[in-house]
């Protein structure tokens, strides 16, 4: 017999996956499926989709949609990344901890140096002190270095932190790569424009993540440095991510950057982050993990509180590799009345 459930399951703060589509992006969908179109990519939206993102990011890029944010990362990676190359980055980064090996795999064996940071962000000296063997036989060889915007702790690396990792790495000749998958919630609360975040900062390629702000299935890696797209067309006919019918993440991505979609989704969401983090502030026995930045808060909630949250149908994931953190995140459709919702259950904990 089926368990009968007491309570509503909600799955609203346990991650910004959680939340659909905008319409926006539903609607581009829509229009991309009218007609037909040429397949793999030679669409007249992904066409001009590359105009698009040079646009935004005053620059000539080349872009490449994928339709997850692993893809994105691992083959952005092995195109900077030889299989016997090195790649540092945070101990607790998603490529790290979260995807079971994907870059170690698409780099045909490119070594994760993990760095231990401070509060989920590299920093620029300890990456220069941990820089070694070039040129040495017996040692995989330094190769690039990644950075995660926002980071796994709610933090947003600043200009001049993005600055100084990327002028360590380019003085080592290693290339810079940054993880977006929640970039527009980075880009709004640094106030800047995506040029000063990455390629003025030193950033060499992107994955640039929509999916977490409004996107259905979406991400795309962008090269600021046309010399590092190398064979990355034929890595990702291989990677099984050349899409037949390529227009339908292009137009979601189109939809996306056009209008500030993803500008407005991404200021409101840190919105509701902040609004959240603010009210869980108020309670003297939740004590605040590290600053909300963006639209993801990281708290110490006492025992009594979490069963309490579970038994309402919340999901509170405890299981954050800080050890010591409850993770709760707010996205592009997170409403006032669900954060006003959440810190009501908890004033009926004790």
């Amino acid at each position: 017999m089926a368990k009968i459930k007491t309570k509503r399951e909600r799955v609203k703060f346990a991650s910004d996956n959680v939340a659909g589509a905008c319409p926006e992006v539903l609607d581009a969908i829509l229009k991309a499926n009218d007609g037909d179109s040429t397949p793999y990519g030679n669409d007249k939206i992904s066409t001009e989709l590359q105009d698009k993102f040079s646009e935004i990011f005053e620059k000539e890029v080349i872009v490449f949609p994928t339709a997850s944010g692993t893809a994105a990362n691992a083959l952005a990676l092995s195109t900077m990344t030889p299989s016997f190359g090195n790649i540092y980055c945070h101990k607790l980064s998603h490529i790290n901890t979260d995807e079971c090996g994907a870059p170690e795999f698409y780099t045909g064996g490119g070594k994760l140096v993990a760095l231990p940071g401070v509060d989920g962000k590299i920093i620029a000296d300890e990456l220069d002190q941990s820089i070694g063997g070039k040129g040495i036989v017996h040692h995989t060889q330094p190769s690039s270095v990644s950075i995660t915007q926002v980071c796994e702790t709610g933090e947003v690396y600043q200009i001049d932190e993005i600055k100084q990792i990327s002028d360590v790495a380019h003085k080592h000749n290693l290339n810079m790569h940054m993880d977006g998958a929640r970039f527009a919630n980075a880009l709004v609360s640094l106030g800047v424009t995506p040029a000063e975040m990455t390629w003025k900062s030193g950033i060499d390629v992107l994955s640039f993540g929509a999916t977490k702000n409004g996107c259905l299935a979406a991400e795309a890696i962008i090269f600021f440095k046309k010399d590092l797209v190398g064979n990355i067309a034929f890595l990702m006919k291989r990677a099984g991510h050349l899409l037949s019918k390529m227009r339908f993440v292009s137009a979601q991505l189109d939809a996306y950057i056009s209008n500030d979609v993803w500008l407005r989704n991404a200021k409101h969401a840190n919105k509701m982050g902040k609004k959240l983090s603010e009210g869980l502030a108020h309670h003297s026995d939740i004590k605040l993990s590290y600053p909300t930045e963006a639209n993801e808060v990281f708290a110490k909630f006492p025992r009594n509180m979490i069963e309490h949250l579970n038994s309402e149908g919340y999901k509170m994931n405890e299981d954050e590799l800080d050890g010591k953190s409850t993770r709760l995140v707010a996205a592009w459709n997170t409403q006032d009345s669900d954060v006003d919702q959440l810190l009501e259950i908890l004033k009926n904990s004790n």
